[in-house]
């Protein structure tokens, strides 16, 4: 097969963890016969420092003639801490997703049994946890028009909006997971305060009838932070609008131990992309030191979604969960053990893909 990827290593450690993905992604290319063909494009701080645009026309259209899309990570703190800088790191993520039509997010969280320990939880809480969070990504507030501030400087205000086409695709989605998976669809919303939860929930109860054999339930925001913690293993899919899907994910990075493991897909209607959901830890910065497996798990998932190639992704998850196991991991896991580099763990992963028969 040919695989033509577009590579967005953006800011802060995304360069580092993207130069281990794309070995690992050469590796089972060469493994499996497939004819790979890269091209990077900037996106984020480096894009506004060259272009002053975080997401420049050059770097949509090479997404839109791509099959795929590689993205590492964006932000610098030189944004982060002036809240006055109009131009900013995250509006290209947002355009990006808009542009591309990114409606969906899909985050598997899961436990590794090597690393039990490293959960600030209980190890009978997140021992086997397995689910998936369907995050909706391209409404509510943080696209809701108007938004701003007020000329004195005492006053802001954001929007959110969302539209009956907007909830009714992503809780198909959502429906079509679960239907592959454990049958069981968790909605969560805030449907006894906020008027665009109750649209959720009543057409959340409306396409449920359309699935029968898939279990509902619904959780307010409030007590899906609760529960997510407390009993994360009743979990199977859970389906979300944009901004409680971007708190509650990184929530659930406790479980498994470290945001540098849980890797991410967007689905839309046009190139999806592929991500960790870490950010860009601009102070572990070109000291190769950064985590790469969310990168290299994002990897994974493009070959099963992108590519419906489910051998090419589970050879790569085979290879992450022995690196585990011998511990070859970063300092950020290590549990007091050696840690070793970016590259070593990259290195260390493509030396086990290599040698498997």
């Amino acid at each position: 097969m040919k695989l033509n990827i577009a590579v967005l290593p953006g800011d802060g450690i995304g360069p580092e963890v993207m130069n281990e993905a794309l070995k690992v992604t050469q590796a089972i290319c060469h493994k499996f016969g497939h004819q790979l063909k890269t091209k990077e494009g900037i996106v984020g701080a480096c894009a506004i420092d060259k272009l002053s645009d975080p997401y420049p026309l050059q770097t949509h259209q090479l997404c839109l003639e791509s099959d795929a899309v590689l993205f590492g990570a964006l932000g610098h703190p030189k944004y982060d801490n002036n809240p006055n800088m109009k131009i900013r790191p995250e509006q290209g993520l947002l355009r990006m997703r808009k542009e591309l039509g990114l409606y969906g997010n899909i985050r598997p969280v899961m436990s590794f049994p090597s690393l039990i320990q490293k959960s600030p939880l209980k190890a009978e809480i997140v021992e086997g946890v397995d689910f998936v969070f369907i995050r909706e990504l391209t409404g509510g507030i943080y696209f809701g028009e108007p938004q701003g501030r007020s000329e004195d400087g005492n006053t802001a205000y954001d929007t959110c909006i969302y539209t009956r086409k907007e909830i009714e695709r992503i809780l198909h989605l959502a429906y079509k997971f679960a239907k592959q998976r454990r049958k069981k669809v968790t909605v969560v919303d805030k449907s006894n305060i906020i008027a665009t939860s109750r649209l959720w929930r009543q057409i959340a109860k409306e396409i449920a009838s359309q699935y029968p054999d898939v279990e509902t339930d619904y959780l307010l925001v409030d007590n899906a932070a609760m529960q997510i913690i407390q009993r994360p293993k009743t979990f199977d899919v859970l389906v979300t609008e944009n901004m409680f899907g971007d708190i509650l994910t990184d929530e659930s990075a406790v479980i498994t131990g470290s945001l540098g493991l849980l890797p991410s897909a967007c689905i839309g209607e046009h190139t999806s992309l592929f991500e960790p959901i870490h950010g860009s830890y601009p102070e572990g910065a070109g000291k190769n030191i950064a985590n790469p497996l969310a990168m290299i798990l994002s990897v994974a998932l493009m070959f099963e979604y992108a590519f419906k190639l489910k051998e090419e992704g589970q050879l790569i998850r085979d290879a992450v969960n022995a690196s585990l196991e011998a511990n070859i991991v970063t300092e950020d896991i290590c549990d007091g053990e050696k840690a070793y580099a970016t590259t070593e763990v990259g290195e260390w992963i493509v030396y086990w893909i290599q040698k498997q028969q």
